[in-house]
């Protein structure tokens, strides 16, 4: 790797750990209703807001209760989100007159936005109105958002309060996030990208004069609209000269600020941040990739700042960067390395050329292989999912490296509160561990970790796993799934894997091969969305609930430092360990076959 791709990596992390700092200080100031002076004039609007709706503020909830709030709130804005799809055709701001989403894909779409996956089989400037992207998806991008950080709070109080039966109240902490941090944050962000040329408009798509006109053959229509074919069968061709382009345009900047900033990865155009008027810049791209890891990273600084001391969330955050930096270096070198295959083509001087250059397949010049990889790691890191390359392009191990992030459950930096409760759950399996290890009751943050809390844990962390799994299985042996492959072999697998693995930890990216808007996978792709995010959730509320009822127990000669060295190591060994028991069977006959095939090796 040259000078300059140290350089662009180096820069990214440098930023993203400086940053983290006072925005996890800030938000542990909003959790716990400190509000510094430069936002405490939206207190107010903050208040109006409870009244209007007729929250009692200072009221808590059980654990119980607080996961139906979360789960009725998140059911009607899967219901909105479903009705905006299958009604825009009549509804206003929809310039082009686009129609109604079918049932299918508006199922899967509002599930998807709703769990903070953002997973699309759809092409969005040609599928989903302006009212559609705005009221719907962006709305969701923010509250679906909101809802995971509100979650981690919970969590977050339930180590640290005493025999409490409350753990906060959901809407206030969904209030909260959303006012105080996704809003103005996004705002800023957006205003940024449009000085870049991110696009934000109401007006239709634009037509313009081609600058070199092109020429080609394709199908001639008959008056029915269908392809009209000779007397062999085969379609009757005619000569085209096109001279105008149509261009789509919409409200882009406001859903891109949103969409990285809350891990969420929902593009407005179809090539997601692949496209000039998503993602038009280099420092365009540099700001939307330090969006996706900001809020995760700094959650870590909040959570030690709440359960007061900071060190816990270093912590953390340091198995988090780790692992993110090694998976990231495996990444880059695989894609900068290039595919051996051409070496053994016969054009000596020609493929070198091309192996030497690396793997460009899928990825956009102006980006290159190091800002395309550091993107892909990123993305998968997090529970984001925009792309700015074509991961289906990278080379077998390139993208092998954000599947098995996926795969480790979306805890290295994560969603957007989700991310951080989901490594909370590995550190209880960790201390639980460590405490047989020297047969002790373990603790963790002066609470005991009992069989309910580890029972709640494996849920937690195995539900995501059984539903990747299992639905990988059954598409690769049903007609409908395998239909949907477009490369057979183990690539085509992959495929298949990587698209249960994106829906199953709330992910959204795609290897891009498999033709997935269909019936068969817009539903099976959408109940896996469901499953992975609400099992999970209420699984770990259930364990904020039973640590605030408990005692604080103070430390002890036998009570396990978890800020320490040997803790980030033995986090990243639980993490790592339970991934690759999990999964390795599964990589073995799809990136690791591919990586062999590539190789040579027989």
């Amino acid at each position: 790797m040259t000078g300059n791709g140290y350089l662009q990596i180096g820069l990214y992390l440098a930023a993203l750990l400086l940053l983290a700092w006072p925005l996890g200080l800030y938000m542990a100031r909003v959790y716990v209703g400190e509000l510094p002076v430069y936002v405490r004039w939206l207190r107010p609007l903050e208040n109006g807001l409870y009244r209007l709706s007729g929250i009692k503020s200072e009221e808590g909830m059980s654990w119980l209760r607080y996961a139906m709030a979360f789960l009725v709130f998140n059911l009607l804005g899967l219901l909105v989100v479903y009705a905006l799809q299958r009604l825009q055709l009549w509804l206003p701001l929809n310039p082009q007159g686009l129609g109604n989403v079918t049932p299918d894909s508006a199922f899967n779409t509002a599930i998807s936005f709703a769990t903070n996956t953002n997973w699309q089989g759809y092409s969005g400037e040609v599928t989903m109105s302006y009212l559609t992207q705005m009221a719907g998806l962006s709305v969701q991008n923010f509250v679906s958002a909101a809802s995971g950080m509100a979650v981690l709070v919970a969590v977050v109080r339930g180590f640290v309060q005493r025999e409490a039966d409350r753990i906060g109240n959901f809407w206030v902490d969904l209030t909260r996030s959303t006012l105080y941090v996704l809003l103005p944050l996004s705002l800023i962000l957006a205003v940024v990208l449009v000085s870049q040329g991110v696009v934000q408009t109401f007006a239709p798509s634009q037509t313009v004069e081609l600058s070199q006109p092109a020429q080609y053959e394709k199908a001639k229509l008959g008056a029915d609209g269908q392809a009209l074919q000779d007397a062999a069968g085969k379609p009757v061709m005619e000569a085209t000269l096109d001279t105008k382009q149509t261009i789509a345009v919409g409200p882009a900047a406001s859903q891109v600020a949103i969409k990285q900033l809350g891990t969420n990865g929902g593009g407005f155009f179809n090539v997601n941040s692949a496209h000039p008027l998503e993602n038009p810049t280099p420092l365009a791209n540099f700001l939307e990739m330090l969006a996706i890891l900001i809020i995760p990273a700094a959650l870590c600084i909040t959570f030690g700042k709440m359960v007061g001391d900071t060190r816990q969330g270093v912590a953390i955050l340091a198995a988090m960067t780790l692992v993110l930096v090694g998976l990231g270096a495996v990444c880059v070198g695989a894609e900068q390395a290039g595919n051996p295959l051409f070496d053994r083509l016969g054009l000596a001087t020609q493929a070198s050329e091309l192996s030497a250059g690396g793997n460009m397949e899928g990825k956009e010049a102006r980006f290159g292989i190091v800002n395309s990889a550091m993107w892909a790691t990123a993305t998968t890191a997090a529970s984001n999912g925009s792309v700015n390359a074509m991961h289906d392009s990278f080379t077998p191990m390139g993208g092998l490296v954000p599947m098995w992030l996926m795969q480790l459950g979306e805890v290295i930096f994560g969603g957007v509160g989700s991310g951080l409760y989901g490594m909370l759950m590995f550190a209880i399996v960790a201390v639980f561990v460590a405490g047989l290890m020297i047969g002790r009751t373990p603790e963790y943050l002066g609470k005991k970790i009992e069989a309910f809390e580890v029972k709640m844990a494996a849920v937690a962390i195995l539900v995501p796993p059984l539903v990747v799994l299992l639905g990988a299985a059954i598409a690769v042996v049903v007609a409908p799934g395998v239909a949907g492959i477009a490369n057979p072999g183990a690539h085509g697998f992959s495929e298949i894997l990587y698209a249960f693995s994106s829906a199953g930890n709330n992910n959204g990216s795609a290897f891009g091969g498999l033709s997935a808007n269909t019936p068969f996978y817009n539903g099976m792709l959408g109940l896996a969305m469901l499953m992975a995010r609400y099992w999970l959730v209420i699984a770990v509320l259930a364990i904020a609930g039973s640590l605030a009822a408990k005692k604080i127990i103070p430390a002890s000669a036998g009570t396990l430092p978890t800020h320490t060295p040997l803790f980030v190591l033995l986090l990243i060994g639980s993490v790592i360990v339970v991934g690759a028991l999990t999964f390795l069977p599964a990589l073995a006959l799809g990136p690791v076959v591919e990586q062999l095939q590539m190789l040579g090796v027989n």
